[in-house]
């Protein structure tokens, strides 16, 4: 979008938040970038630069406006709806894996040489892969720095610098002001809560509207005992990260969640908000895709009646696909009990002095062992779920915030066992693909009948070509149509 200057303009002047994460705005006259949202006065258009990252505006020298704060703007939805590789990489650099394995960990990932993506990445958003990552980084130390009382230096290396001295350059550059100012300015600011050492308390900004009732109940309705619980209105669950391990609490606010983390290690501290918002669906573009299913007469009731729904995703794709397998024609309840067993007998102990919360959920290498006697499953789904864990194993699927979501069905599908709506509904809330569509789903058919659409596979498969791009969320408003505990938040008592 931001090759084309009349459409960003357009936004500056409307100062419409819709477009913020969208594309950055950066005056020529000042040597500053802003949110398209920003409320000082628009420039000239001729002292006007548009550029598709905050990472590129800072690779061409412009520091964040310190009123409008574009470097907190919630992220780009375009890097949500496209499955290429700018997108696939994107995707990746947000969850720290540069930091983590340097380009040429990113390259491999995605099949490239180090070249050919550095070249693609330049020519496609204006930044290479090490400038995205600087960008993220100083975003990191800038949550840091207002949001905790830590020292300097713990909040350098939590955010990923290599040194003190390359924190304090980068933040000077890139919010024009030293830690010390940034730390001092935000104690005058009412959304910032600092402390010392401990949980850290974060706003995860998000686009409205935002209807997170059904989010938030599918996912407390689905929660697996010890690792994830709804507890006094928030949403608490474990994470495996690269470092260690984590607690986070989610609260839903209309215009953002409250988020609380408890962290082994702080140099997890990017992953963890990217896993949160990859859970909880925060990128998305709602405007558009209301606008989109909308146009169905049929459908634009039900959307109306609740737009700005959110797919209830994960924060770790291997095991979503475990639990949705898990889950094949069972109950709600059954499938949790399954998962719960699971994360019991493989997972990691963890202490919630907060909560009940005991493990984490295992990875597919804790799972790798498996004793089949675990599994109080028939056989043929057993075989199932174990195909699965070897697959995932060795790499014959492969599941993560960079994949190839067509690769990642086919994959999937040539599993014994997994079907067309499992493959689907790990498209949709495993790897985030805004298409997928599971037209075999109970839930979806009978929402159908009852709005008087085809409720046949053939019949509402060729209906919901309507409502492409944009059938993932159709299924989320087509969920929310039911008498189902996934719609219930809070959750009723038990």
């Amino acid at each position: 979008m931001h090759d084309d200057f009349d459409r960003c303009y357009r936004a500056v002047q409307s100062k419409d938040a819709r477009f913020d994460g969208w594309f950055v705005t950066a005056v020529l006259t000042t040597g500053i970038y802003c949110r398209p949202s920003c409320p000082a006065r628009p420039p000239f258009a001729r002292n006007l630069r548009f550029y598709a990252t905050s990472a590129a505006a800072q690779a061409a020298g412009f520091r964040a406006c310190k009123r409008c704060r574009p470097d907190a703007s919630p992220g780009s939805p375009e890097w949500n709806i496209r499955g290429d590789v700018v997108a696939r990489a994107m995707r990746l650099i947000g969850d720290g894996v540069v930091d983590r394995e340097g380009v040429a960990g990113l390259s491999v990932r995605l099949g490239y040489t180090a070249r050919q993506l550095q070249r693609i990445l330049q020519s496609e958003v204006g930044a290479n892969p090490l400038a995205l990552a600087r960008g993220q980084r100083a975003q990191t130390a800038r949550v840091l720095i207002e949001t905790t009382g830590l020292p300097f230096s713990d909040v350098a290396f939590a955010a990923g610098f290599s040194s003190v001295r390359q924190f304090n350059d980068t933040v000077r550059a890139v919010c024009d002001l030293t830690p010390t100012e940034l730390r001092r300015r935000a104690r005058e600011h009412p959304h910032t809560t600092p402390g010392g050492p401990g949980p850290l308390s974060l706003r995860l900004p998000v686009r409205t509207p935002f209807a997170f009732e059904g989010l938030f109940g599918h996912l407390a309705a689905s929660a697996v005992p010890g690792v994830e619980e709804f507890r006094d209105g928030a949403l608490r669950r474990t994470l495996r990260l690269p470092h260690g391990n984590a607690v986070v609490s989610l609260i839903p606010q209309h215009d953002h969640v409250q988020c609380r983390l408890l962290l082994d290690d702080l140099r997890d501290l990017t992953s963890a908000i990217a896993r949160c918002r990859r859970l909880l669906d925060l990128d998305a573009d709602p405007e558009a895709v209301v606008e989109a299913l909308c146009a169905d007469p049929d459908l634009a009731a039900l959307v109306r009646k609740a737009p700005g729904q959110r797919i209830p995703r994960t924060v770790d794709e291997a095991e979503l696909a475990l639990r949705v397998v898990l889950g094949q024609q069972v109950s709600l309840k059954a499938a949790r009990t399954h998962a719960g067993r699971l994360a019991v007998n493989y997972g990691e102990p963890i202490s919630d002095p907060a909560g009940k919360l005991t493990h984490v959920f295992p990875s597919v290498e804790q799972l790798a062992a498996i004793d089949p006697s675990h599994l109080a499953l028939p056989q043929a789904r057993q075989r199932t779920v174990m195909a699965l864990i070897e697959a995932l194993a060795t790499g014959e699927v492969v599941l993560d915030p960079g994949c190839d979501w067509n690769s990642a069905r086919e994959q999937l599908l040539a599993v014994p066992g997994v079907g067309p709506w499992t493959a689907e509904v790990v498209a949709m809330r495993g790897l985030g693909d805004p298409d997928a569509f599971p037209v075999g789903d109970l839930g979806v058919r009978a929402a159908a009948r009852a709005l008087a659409l085809p409720d046949d596979i053939r019949g509402l498969s060729d209906r919901s070509s309507r409502w492409r791009p944009w059938r993932a969320y159709a299924t989320q408003h087509l969920w929310t149509a039911l008498d189902h505990v996934v719609n219930d938040w809070p959750p009723k008592e038990t």
